[in-house]
């Protein structure tokens, strides 16, 4: 049976280099010349964040003071006298002797040997060391919060307790590196990513075809105040996809990123229609200002919509997603309860009721780490 070759520290830093550099598995392993599983395994190990080299504090001791320590205690100087020639406190060179045997055995060799052992990492992490902080965090996990947000809340709710807080590498890290043995494994399975390791990024898809809507207004229309968010009751639209010809609407409103969603019998435009006006007519006068759409066949009776809400409809560019950022944003957030392989049309409209408010009582970064449904409530005041 052939054996295993080693992988040096050389290639452990080309695959780490690859990795954060966005190569494939495949591609590394071409490289350097090996199979694809012992790349895996270099990678998962570390669960997928790249190791990091050892570096020596500027304020420790390097080897070639400690050499100069031995050679002066040989000449039998005082622990001034060699503190004065290497430029260190005489504190610092006694504990050092003192640590390796004294006067009499200290050895240049040993005593680096010592330091470098000591200086091994990784150590005890944040949350093991803090039950109360790691059962928060724990907690916050299971409740489908992502580990950014649970460091920006921790962050908001105690800013003067330092032991309350922890950021969300820490969190990835201790779920990722299950060696670690802080979380629990069944934690990952909370992870709006569905991913069980720290991947690089990329850009996969094609731009789909869409057909042509009548009497479309442009995005390019839409007053600058709907750009600004500075007004309440501006919203962005669209449908999220299930498996069996099964959908949902999504809407979201763009200054406080509330959610709101609809059951659909199917994509058909009445139905698509009919579902988002019943939702929004929900909604009090003032926030109902303007809706953005993308040119998808199923809002193609967009003036449907605006006779019964009396909102002004904008359509996106083809191929534009950007221009509707905060409701694609926002439908990577439900992937988390509605992956790509899950059925859509068996969820009762209060059962999507309470999943749209589970996401508006979630806090998030970029309201400054409130939830949507507070800031729409402040907004409206």
């Amino acid at each position: 049976m052939a054996r295993r070759r080693w992988i040096s520290t050389a290639d452990r830093n080309e695959i780490w280099r690859q990795w954060r550099e966005g190569s494939l598995v495949s591609d590394i392993a071409r490289l350097l010349k090996r199979g694809s599983g012992h790349i895996w395994n270099v990678i998962l190990r570390n669960g997928g964040f790249p190791a990091r080299p050892r570096k020596r504090n500027d304020d420790h001791l390097t080897v070639g003071e400690r050499e100069e320590i031995s050679r002066g205690l040989s000449r039998e100087l005082s622990i001034r006298a060699i503190a004065s020639r290497i430029g260190r406190a005489p504190s610092t060179v006694s504990r050092e002797v003192m640590r390796n045997g004294g006067r009499r055995s200290y050895r240049a060799t040993k005593a680096e040997t010592r330091a470098l052992k000591e200086a091994e990492r990784p150590k005890e992490c944040k949350l093991a060391c803090s039950p109360t902080l790691r059962s928060v965090v724990a907690g916050k996990l299971g409740r489908c919060w992502s580990p950014q947000q649970i460091a920006g809340w921790l962050k908001v709710q105690n800013p003067d307790d330092p032991t309350m807080n922890v950021s969300h590498e820490t969190i990835y890290r201790s779920l990722f590196i299950q060696a670690r043995g802080v979380l629990k494994a069944q934690l990952l399975d909370c992870l709006r990513s569905q991913q069980h390791r720290r991947v690089q990024r990329s850009t996969k898809g094609k731009p789909k075809r869409r057909g042509t809507i009548v009497n479309a207004v442009s995005i390019r229309e839409r007053p600058a105040e709907v750009e600004d968010r500075a007004v309440p009751g501006h919203w962005e639209g669209d449908l999220l996809v299930g498996t069996h010809g099964s959908y949902l609407a999504t809407l979201v409103e763009r200054t406080s990123r509330f959610v709101m969603l609809a059951r659909i019998p199917s994509k058909d435009s009445i139905d698509v229609i009919d579902a988002l006006t019943k939702q929004v007519l929900k909604l009090p006068d003032e926030l109902r200002r303007s809706l953005t759409l993308d040119r998808g066949k199923e809002f193609a009776r967009h003036e449907r919509f605006s006779l019964a809400t009396n909102i002004k409809v904008y359509f996106c560019d083809p191929h534009s997603p950007w221009q509707r950022g905060t409701n694609e944003n926002t439908n990577g957030l439900l992937r988390q309860y509605f992956p790509k392989s899950t059925g859509l049309s068996h969820y009762s409209q209060a059962h999507l009721n309470k999943i749209a408010r589970e996401l508006n009582e979630r806090p998030r970064k970029t309201l400054g780490f409130r939830t949507p449904a507070e800031t729409l409530q402040a907004a409206l005041q």
